[in-house]
């Protein structure tokens, strides 16, 4: 079965020196930009997903914003699709469900950030279209959050999204992982 990667919100200010600088957004850009060029390599389709802030008050990925670009350890070239959204789940609003399907693809292989937004919303919207999903937890990020007076530490955020995730939406693995099995297919 032919893999697709979905690439979401991979974009510099997610980075460091960025507008919202996430905890591993640089070891998850790295991880993520190996699986773009084992898919390239593999000519198995890939899916670019860009944030776009269009709430008023929004603080980062502003339009026409350096920031809103999408990295360059995964810049798109010209042949990949490149899907903005406005909203967490990338099928929102958006043509990516109708772009995979195109394709023929039915295993979606997802990274990126957030952790605990984008990713989970995304994720879960791809399980219930009836996608087979996989998570590549290393090359997904997230950040510090607040909850009723404490500081929850991004990798205990991050821990439990994936390990929820894993729980009925997704198989969760890193990519070193994920690549073995391709290998073990003889993929």
């Amino acid at each position: 079965m032919k893999p697709g990667l979905v690439l979401v919100d991979v974009q510099n200010d997610y980075f460091p020196g960025g507008r919202m600088e996430l905890i591993g957004m640089e070891a998850a850009g790295s991880a993520s930009g190996a699986l773009l060029d084992l898919f390239r390599k593999n000519e198995w389709p890939t899916f670019h997903i860009q944030h776009i802030s269009i709430n008023p008050g929004a603080t980062f990925f502003l339009p026409d914003t350096p920031g809103a670009e999408i990295h360059d350890s995964i810049k798109p070239r010209s042949n990949d699709v490149l899907i903005q959204k406005n909203y967490p789940n990338s099928f929102r609003e958006t043509d990516l469900y109708e772009s995979i399907k195109k394709t023929g693809v039915q295993q979606l292989v997802i990274c990126g950030a957030m952790s605990h937004m984008c990713i989970d919303a995304t994720t879960r919207a791809a399980a219930d279209f009836g996608f087979y999903c996989t998570v590549i937890h290393d090359g997904c990020a997230t950040r510090n959050l607040e909850f009723s007076g404490r500081t929850i530490p991004a990798e205990e955020v991050h821990g439990s999204f994936m390990a929820a995730l894993g729980a009925g939406y997704a198989k969760v693995v890193s990519s070193n992982e994920y690549v073995s099995g391709l290998k073990e297919k003889g993929m």
